[in-house]
């Protein structure tokens, strides 16, 4: 499983990183996680509103905070 968080580092893209890892540890779940916070890199994804949770390439959240209990509903899918 891939993970991206794509943000410019604002508290709530960190939040959203941080939850994601929260989340893999309380599944132990196994993910390649990326915290892209390159403008240019992140408008090769074609998304305007941060924090973008990405999984296996496919944009989950955008423009918000996503909590721990989301994510792990994300990860079981």
């Amino acid at each position: 499983m891939n993970i991206k968080v794509l943000g410019p580092g604002c508290p709530k893209c960190k939040t959203t990183y941080n939850n994601v890892l929260e989340a893999l540890k309380q599944t132990g779940a196994e993910a390649q996680v990326e915290k892209i916070e390159d403008i240019e890199e992140m408008m090769k994804y074609n998304v305007l509103t941060t924090p973008v949770l990405m999984i296996d390439e496919v944009v989950r959240i955008k423009g918000r905070v996503a909590d721990i209990k989301e994510i792990k509903e994300l990860l079981t899918q």
